[in-house]
């Protein structure tokens, strides 16, 4: 009889797992796979002196930068951790309501949420804190590798040793994997956004010319590359921004062989990370690593010739996760479902 009435309280209610990223958070709902995809922004409108809610997700991320004075599009996250706990607490809320619509009858079930590897326990608590006080009963971490190392279908299980790079917005996470624990990560604090940040500083210093982060990011999605193009020029970009001389806006054009050069500083913070967690695996792991190569997960494994850049760096296979920006959410969520990986999953 327990058993069935559990099973009623769980049918009200199914349990999430939450890629909760500095750009995008994707939510996985048992048995139903990813249903939500959205940016981690948040827009609130103040009006005389009360803060409110005004959009969430897309519809905040479009008034990015555009916003006039009483409204304001935040983003709870910076690097990977929550930089404002209160919104992100809001952005968890509405995400929640948002994929249970009206059905929620009950507390919510088991949250996942997984978290950096380098985050330290303050920063895991505020996420799970935000996470308790959007509704879950039981909220569980898990790290952030381990997440898209089983999203990547990596044999974590295993006595093998298999390394991955997940490449998001704030963060880059290096981690070394056997046996359903991480025998060496490292957490570097580069990631989409700081390429971003590169793309602009570039055309300030270069062209005199100011653009804004969402404009940089359409750069560095539509042409973003690693290395400078065979034919040393690429294709030509048009920009716009605000000239920094006469402060009027203006239109110039670069190619993708400045992209690469504005982007070569936080990709190679991204092969030296690569290069510290090689030179500190354990031999025998070492050699696994040789054999089955390097995965690459995360949006920073979208930008183009990364792989083989990282493979001319170290002189190992590199490949890219079948659907790498879902990686992380398909393995928090997988590890909340299967048995097999529910070993990875920490109480905060």
């Amino acid at each position: 009889m327990s058993s069935y009435l559990s099973r009623f309280f769980k049918f009200g209610s199914q349990n999430m797992a939450i890629d909760l990223g500095t750009a995008n958070t994707l939510v996985y709902v048992q048995d139903r796979g990813i249903v939500l995809n959205e940016p981690s922004v948040v827009a609130i409108e103040t009006i005389n002196g009360n803060k409110t809610v005004k959009a969430v997700g897309d519809d905040a991320k479009m008034m990015m930068g555009k916003t006039p004075d009483s409204i304001e599009a935040i983003r709870p996250l910076r690097d990977g951790v929550i930089a404002d706990i209160e919104i992100a607490e809001e952005m968890i809320k509405h995400f929640i309501r948002k994929v249970h619509g009206k059905r929620s009858l009950f507390r919510y079930p088991e949250i996942v949420i997984c978290v950096p590897s380098g985050s330290t326990s303050v920063e895991r608590r505020a996420i799970r804190d935000a996470a308790s006080n959007a509704g879950a009963s039981q909220v569980f971490l898990i790290l952030e590798p381990m997440a898209a190392a089983i999203g990547a279908d990596m044999p974590v299980t295993e006595p093998v040793g298999s390394m991955v790079v997940d490449i998001g917005g704030g963060t880059t996470e290096v981690a070394v994997l056997s046996l359903r624990g991480l025998a060496y990560t490292t957490s570097v604090r580069v990631g989409g956004d700081k390429m971003d940040e590169a793309i602009v500083s570039y055309v300030r210093r270069h062209h005199n010319l100011l653009i804004g982060e969402a404009t940089a990011e359409r750069i560095k999605k539509d042409y973003g590359i690693a290395m400078v193009p065979a034919d040393g020029v690429g294709e030509t970009i048009h920009l716009k921004g605000r000239d920094l001389v006469n402060g009027v806006p203006k239109e110039i054009t670069i190619t993708q062989a400045n992209v690469a050069e504005a982007l070569s500083e936080p990709i190679s913070a991204i092969i030296e990370g690569v290069r510290i967690a090689l030179e500190n695996t354990a031999p025998e792991l070492a050699a696994d690593i040789v054999d089955q190569g390097i995965v690459l997960t995360g949006g920073g494994a979208l930008i183009k010739g990364l792989d083989e850049y990282l493979r001319e760096e170290t002189g190992l296979p590199v490949s890219i996760a079948e659907d790498p920006l879902s990686c992380v959410a398909l393995g928090t969520g997988r590890a909340m479902e299967d048995p097999v990986y529910r070993g990875v999953l920490m109480t905060a």
